[in-house]
C-alpha cells in the first residue's frame, strides 16, 4: 500500500507517513476548510503574542508581582549566593546603646524605570536574617577614636562572610550613626568618622566612599522608616491599584503638572519611652501663615524621589516627620512627677500643709489605679502617691504637658503640622500606642477611640489588689510587668491626649491601626535607608540597555521559552505549506488526470512512497 511520508533532518530529526487511505479523508472539503482556518487562527495568535510580549510577558509579570507580594510575607527561605544576578548591600545602624549590621540583597533591576528595587533583607541557611550586634554604641568611643575601625571590624567581617566574595567590590556600604552620636561635640563626631573613612578600605572591599559614612538627623531616621514601612507594605508599586485607596498628589516641583493620582501610602505614628515621632506624605502644595512657619516647615518636610530614574516624578514624595523629645511614655511620666514634686511643696509652704509628707497623708493621684500606693522623687523630696484611678481627670490634668499654642496648623510642642485628610490616610502606631492598647487592655489592632477610652476608664478604676489577681492569674501580656500595671493608667491617658490633642485626630478616626510587627516582621529604618540610598543603581544599567537599540532589547528578552515558541511557529508553518501544495497537487491532478491512469485511487492499490525532504 502506498504511502506518502515525510522527514526533516533539521532542527530535530523526525519521520512520519501517511497512508493513501487516509490521504483522501483528510481532503475532504469541510475537514480541509476546519483544518485550515484552525492552523490559521493557532498560527496568528502564536505570532501575535511571540510580537507583543503580552502573553509570556504578563504570565510573568503577574507572577512575580505576586511572588514579591508573598515575599514581603514570608521570605524565610535562605538566600541563593549562587545566583549571579543577585545584588546584596551593607547597613551599619550605630545607635546610643549598640550597633548591628544588616545584609539586604535584591534581583538584578528588570529595566523598568517605573519599578524599584526588590530589597529584602538577606537570609542565612536556616533562614534567619543576616544580623550581628555589638554593645556599648559607638559613641563610648569619643574619647579614643582611633578605636572606631576596631570596633566595627567583627559587623562587617560577619557580613562579609555571607556575601559571595567577588561581588564584595559592587556591594555598597553604609555606616549611619544616630543619637548616640548626635548629642557629641561635631569634632568628636568627625574623629570618630574619620577614623572609618580611613581604616575600612584598607580590610574590606566593598564599595565604599566618604559619603557612606554619617551622623544622620532624626528627620532623616524618621524618612527612612517611613520609606521602609511603605515598601513592605507595597505602597511604592502603583500597578494595580484599583482595589486599593488612592490619592490625588501634586508632585514636588512640578506645578505645572497634572495631579498624580496613586496608591496612599501608609503613615507612621511612634512612642517611645523618651520621644513621640510622626510621619505622613502631605500629597498637596501646602501654604504658610508666616515667614516664620514657612522657614520651620522646611526643616520637618523631606521631598525626595525613590524612582531610579530621576527625570520621572511618579516616585517622587514630600513626607513630613517630626520627633517630639520628651514626649514619650517614660519622660511624660518624669515630666508630670516633677511638676507633683514642685508644685505639692509650693502649696504645703503658702497653706502650711503636709499633703504628701507621709504614707498617711499621702498627695491623691487620679492618674494611678486606685488605692495603689507609690513614692516619687530624691529622698530629700520624696512624694507619697495614692491613686484614684479617674482616667478623665488625668486626661485633663495633662493637657498642659503638651505644649500646645493657639496657633493654626500647629501640633505638640507648637510644632507646626501641615493638615491631615482625615477622610483619606492611614495610621499605623508602633511601641508604646501598641502596648498601651494590647499589654494590658488587650485590643491591640484597630484604634477605636471610644472603646479604648471606656476600657481605659475601667481599668483605672479598678482597685490595685484586684488588677495584681489578674497579673498572677496572667490575664495580661506575657511580657507584661508591675511597671507597665502601674503606669497603665497614666500612659492610657497620656497617649489618648497625645493622639486627639497634640495631633488633632478626631474621636471618629477610624484608619489608626497599632501594631509591633507588619507582615509578622520588625521593620527597620535601615531597610528605608537601603532603598533610598541605591534608588539610582540601575539608572546605569538602563541607559546602557537604551543605548543598544530596539534590536538589543529584543534579543536579550527572549528566553529559552520564547525560543521552544518560535521553532514551533515555523514548524506549523513548514507543516501548513506542505499540506497547501498537497491539496494544489491534487487539485491539479484531479483536473488533468482520467480515472483509468490512476487506477490505484479507484482501486485502493498502494502507490510509490513520495518522500519529500525538508
Amino acid at each position: 500500500m502506498g504511502r506518502i511520508s515525510f522527514s526533516c533532518l533539521f532542527p530535530a530529526s523526525w519521520h512520519f507517513s501517511l497512508s493513501s487511505q487516509i490521504l483522501p479523508r483528510l481532503m475532504i472539503p469541510s475537514l480541509r476548510q476546519l483544518l485550515f482556518i484552525g492552523l490559521v487562527l493557532f498560527l496568528t495568535g502564536l505570532l501575535y503574542l511571540l510580537v507583543t510580549g503580552k502573553g509570556h510577558a504578563s504570565w510573568i509579570r503577574e507572577e512575580n508581582h505576586f511572588h514579591r507580594h508573598l515575599a514581603r510575607v514570608t521570605d524565610v527561605d535562605a538566600t541563593d549566593t549562587s545566583n549571579p544576578n543577585l545584588n546584596y548591600g551593607l547597613v551599619v545602624d550605630c545607635g546610643s546603646s549598640g550597633s548591628r549590621v544588616f545584609v539586604y540583597c535584591w534581583p538584578r533591576h528588570n529595566g523598568n524605570p517605573h519599578e524599584l528595587l526588590e530589597i529584602q533583607q538577606m537570609r542565612d541557611q536556616h533562614g534567619k536574617p543576616v544580623v550581628m550586634k555589638i554593645k556599648p554604641g559607638i559613641s563610648e568611643l569619643a574619647k579614643t577614636p582611633e578605636k572606631a575601625s576596631d570596633y566595627i571590624y567583627p559587623l562587617l567581617s560577619f557580613a562579609a562572610q555571607h556575601i559571595p566574595k567577588h561581588k564584595h567590590q559592587e556591594t555598597p556600604l553604609y555606616i549611619l550613626c544616630t543619637a548616640g552620636m548626635r548629642i557629641l561635640p561635631e569634632s568628636q563626631q568627625e574623629a570618630l568618622l574619620e577614623d572609618l573613612r580611613t581604616d575600612i578600605p584598607v580590610h574590606f572591599d566593598f564599595l565604599f566612599s566618604d559619603s557612606h559614612v554619617e551622623v544622620i538627623s532624626g528627620k532623616q531616621e524618621g524618612v527612612y522608616a517611613w520609606i521602609g514601612i511603605n515598601f513592605v507594605l507595597g505602597r511604592f508599586n502603583h500597578e494595580d491599584s484599583d482595589e486599593e485607596a488612592v490619592v490625588e498628589v501634586h508632585v514636588p516641583g512640578s506645578d505645572k503638572q497634572e495631579a498624580l493620582v496613586r496608591k496612599r501610602t501608609a503613615s507612621v505614628l511612634d512612642m517611645g519611652g523618651v520621644s513621640t515621632q510622626i510621619a505622613y506624605e502631605v500629597p498637596k502644595t501646602v501654604s504658610f501663615a508666616s515667614p516664620q512657619q514657612e522657614e520651620v516647615a522646611k526643616n520637618l518636610l523631606a521631598e525626595f524621589n525613590l524612582g531610579c530614574d530621576a527625570h520621572r516624578t511618579e516616585h517622587v514624595y514630600r513626607v513630613y516627620v517630626s520627633t517630639f523629645l520628651g514626649f514619650g511614655g517614660n519622660a511624660a511620666r518624669q515630666r508630670y512627677e516633677e511638676s507633683l514634686i514642685k508644685n505639692t511643696a509650693t502649696r504645703n509652704k503658702l497653706l502650711g500643709q503636709h499633703i504628701g509628707k507621709t504614707a498617711e497623708s499621702p498627695l491623691l493621684d487620679p492618674c494611678l489605679p486606685i488605692d495603689l500606693q507609690d513614692e516619687i522623687g530624691p529622698s530629700t523630696q520624696k512624694l507619697y502617691l495614692r491613686g484614684t484611678g479617674d482616667f478623665d481627670l488625668c486626661r485633663q490634668i495633662l493637657q498642659p504637658f503638651l505644649n500646645r499654642t493657639n496657633e493654626t496648623q500647629s501640633s505638640l510642642n507648637g510644632v507646626y503640622q501641615p493638615a491631615i485628610d482625615y477622610n483619606n490616610s492611614q495610621f499605623y502606631g508602633f511601641s508604646e500606642f501598641y502596648y498601651c492598647m494590647e499589654d494590658v487592655l488587650r485590643m491591640g489592632g484597630e484604634y477605636n477611640a471610644l472603646k479604648y477610652a471606656q476600657a481605659a476608664k475601667g481599668y483605672c478604676a479598678t482597685q490595685w489588689t484586684t488588677l495584681l489577681d489578674r497579673f498572677d492569674s496572667g490575664l495580661y501580656a506575657s511580657h507584661t510587668d508591675l511597671h507597665r500595671l502601674k503606669y497603665q493608667c497614666f500612659k492610657s491617658a497620656w497617649m489618648y491626649e497625645v493622639l486627639h490633642s497634640g495631633f488633632s485626630f478626631p474621636t471618629n478616626y477610624k484608619n489608626l491601626k497599632t501594631a509591633l510587627l507588619v507582615y509578622d516582621k520588625e521593620i527597620q529604618w535601615t531597610l528605608g535607608a537601603i532603598l533610598y540610598r541605591t534608588r539610582f543603581l540601575p539608572l546605569r544599567d538602563i541607559q546602557q540597555e537604551s543605548l543598544k537599540g530596539v534590536h538589543s532589547h529584543w534579543r536579550h528578552s527572549f528566553s529559552f521559552v520564547n525560543n521552544y515558541y518560535l521553532f514551533l511557529a515555523c514548524f506549523f508553518i513548514v507543516l501548513l505549506s506542505i499540506m497547501l501544495y498537497l491539496l494544489r497537487l491534487r487539485h491539479i491532478t484531479a483536473q488533468r488526470c482520467t480515472p483509468s491512469s490512476v487506477p490505484w485511487l479507484e482501486q485502493g492499490l498502494g502507490s510509490p512512497t513520495l518522500l519529500i525532504n525538508l
